[in-house]
């Protein structure tokens, strides 16, 4: 039988946030006896707007705006349910995304 693994990816638009939290699940996830590989940072991502700021004529005069997601990747390698119940009661800031996969 193959070893079984929790995916764990972060995203956030503040990177403070985002790698306490990474923090704080290596932490509990290690005080549970697993084994975490990462967190890995991944590519970030770039959104870039530009908007005219006339309302009516000047189109070289423009606003430029960018928003960036980062992004963790995390593995935990043989969960127990002790793991998975601690990572459930685990409370992460309101700005994080947290997208789980058991494999």
């Amino acid at each position: 039988m193959q070893k079984q693994k929790i995916r764990i990816r972060l995203k956030a638009f503040d990177y403070k946030l985002i790698d306490q939290s990474a923090a704080e699940i290596v932490e509990t996830a290690k005080r549970t006896g697993a084994i975490v590989k990462g967190p890995v940072p991944l590519p970030t991502r770039m959104q870039r707007f530009d908007i005219l700021r006339s309302p009516h004529v000047n189109k070289t005069s423009r606003d430029q705006f960018e928003i960036r997601t980062h992004q963790r990747l995390m593995d935990i390698v043989d969960p127990t349910d002790k793991t998975v119940d601690a990572l459930m009661k685990l409370d992460l800031p309101a700005g994080v995304d947290v997208e789980i996969k058991l494999q």
